[in-house]
């Protein structure tokens, strides 16, 4: 049984090495049954961990095809600000690697287990992989897995599938012996837990059995009275005038670079409607609605990174100003020009 552990550029030395020790003594208690490899996405080499830069070497490359358990650990780095060695910004970086084809294979290999520890969790969100899927990650970085499209949860491990997630950084120790009783048995975990002289902490979350109460979410979201909802979701205010029509070429500001899109916007019979286009990718804009002298949307975008956002804009003349929002994450600015105005031949 092949266990490969991942390594990459500034990633958290307990997050890696804590599973490493506990799936390499599971192995010698049950007889060698197990191979334990820190790897990367692109072979051998001497990876630098974060903050002081200790390197550890990697003795291949990440094999999608031979590994039954992958394990991808957080950043380290700095917790404030948005400079190259931010936690974010690793995370980021290494979400726009070779890493993210190959975890993808893993994750559709039948009978391969792929867990993260701590920020691990958010490289594959920020990457599109488990959208949709529960996790869990560091507690300051359950809103940006909120926002990068994984449904957070609050437990010390979380399983969703074959999706294997640990919160903080000690949470490692509790994902390898978590996998290690599915996958040696409990006696073997047991074995560990006494070697290491710890106990696993947490219930393992699933998906499973009764739904508490207190699990239930009602949605609160409101419209305000001066505006009008029609049976598509598209809103206007009644006093709308088509100043946001045409077509926009806009530049959005983020931590970790500028990206440009097309917004494509019409105004017609009450209704507004967007589409965002960028690269190849056309995304239409999610209940857009007007507010005072703001236009408000919600968009899924998946350059720089798989993203939740909440766009705010307001046009004066042909010139748009605004922020787009992912939840905690600091605001982006936007800033656009219209290239041409809406003409009735024009669709959206």
């Amino acid at each position: 049984m092949v266990v490969q552990i991942v390594l990459f550029d500034g990633f958290d030395l307990l997050d890696a090495l804590a599973p490493y020790e506990v799936f390499v003594a599971a192995s010698a208690l049950a007889g060698g049954v197990m191979r334990v490899e820190l790897v990367t996405a692109d072979g051998e080499r001497m990876v630098p961990s974060g903050i002081t830069g200790l390197e550890i070497k990697a003795s291949g490359k990440l094999d999608p095809t031979q590994a039954e358990i992958v394990l991808v650990p957080g950043a380290a780095g700095e917790l404030v600000g948005n400079g190259p060695d931010s936690v974010p910004a690793i995370l980021a970086r290494t979400a726009r690697t070779q890493l993210v084809p190959l975890i993808r294979l893993c994750l559709d290999q039948q009978g391969t287990i792929v867990a993260t520890v701590c920020g691990g969790s958010l490289i594959l969100s920020m990457a599109g992989l488990i959208n949709q899927r529960r996790a869990v990650t560091n507690r300051l970085g359950m809103e940006v897995l909120a926002a990068t499209g994984a449904v957070p949860v609050a437990a010390r491990v979380v399983q969703d599938g074959n999706l294997v997630t640990g919160g903080g950084v000690t949470s490692g120790l509790d994902v390898a012996l978590y996998i290690v009783e599915q996958k040696l048995g409990p006696q073997v975990a047991h074995a560990v837990e006494k070697l290491f002289e710890y106990e696993r902490r947490g219930t393992i979350w699933r998906a499973e059995g009764i739904i508490p109460t207190n699990d239930l979410v009602e949605s609160n979201s409101s419209i305000e009275e001066s505006e009008v909802t029609n049976e598509r979701g598209f809103v206007v205010a009644s006093d709308q005038t088509p100043v946001l029509d045409g077509t926009w070429e806009v530049t959005i500001s983020t931590p970790i670079g500028k990206q440009n899109v097309i917004f494509q916007i019409s105004t017609k019979d009450g209704l507004i409607r967007g589409t965002a286009t960028q690269g190849g990718d056309v995304i239409e804009f999610v209940n857009p609605l007007i507010r005072g002298n703001r236009l408000i949307w919600s968009q899924r975008v998946t350059k720089p990174m798989a993203l939740n956002l909440k766009f705010e804009v307001t046009v004066t003349d042909n010139a748009m100003t605004g922020i787009a929002k992912a939840r905690l994450l600091p605001p982006s600015k936007v800033e656009g020009t219209r290239l041409r105005a809406r003409t009735n031949e024009d669709h959206i």
